[in-house]
């Protein structure tokens, strides 16, 4: 089976930053999909599942009410690994070209005095929020990337370099 691409990425070197996961060409539109990475894979702790939820509510909230993009934004949600988020955007814009779009998305989030959509109506675990630790971690991606705001290591992916066999098999560390 073909390994796919999120999987090609080297998890070892991986940085916090802003990466194109993915491009599709969706009826002749593309559609790419952004890794949101605020934590260094197998090297930080991950985010808290109720920090992370939190920050999924406003995050979204914010991308989605952003009129610089709104129409563009087709999906906000977190990695299964808890060290980050993908955003799906129509268009195909470069990591660096959102860049204002995400520090401002995360800034939103310091300001907020409540979880959007944090009630029984709106979410599937509505107690399963945390502003305090979201303000948090969004305080510290958002240092992170005005710090790093000129290191291009933040906007490219390093890639998983695997040999691969003449049938398109491919070899993995034992």
């Amino acid at each position: 089976m073909k390994l796919i691409q999120s999987f090609s990425v080297d998890h070892t070197r991986i940085v916090p930053g802003i990466f194109v996961s993915r491009t599709d060409d969706v009826n002749g539109n593309a559609v790419t999909t952004y890794d949101i990475r605020l934590k260094r894979p197998n090297k930080e702790p991950v985010i808290d599942t109720a920090a992370m939820h939190s920050l999924e509510h406003i995050v979204a909230t914010a991308l989605r009410n952003d009129p610089a993009c709104k129409d563009e934004i087709i999906y906000w949600g977190p990695m299964g690994c808890l060290t980050g988020f993908y955003l799906i955007m129509k268009n195909n814009r470069a990591p660096k070209e959102i860049f204002g779009l995400v520090l401002s998305a995360f800034k939103s989030v310091n300001d907020a005095a409540e979880v959007p959509g944090a009630t029984p109506e709106s979410c599937g675990h509505y107690l399963m929020h945390n502003l305090a630790m979201a303000k948090y971690y969004a305080s510290e991606f958002v240092s992170y990337l005005e710090k790093n705001a000129e290191n291009p290591q933040i906007f490219e992916y390093p890639k998983a370099c695997r040999p691969e066999t003449s049938d398109g098999r491919q070899f993995y560390d034992s």
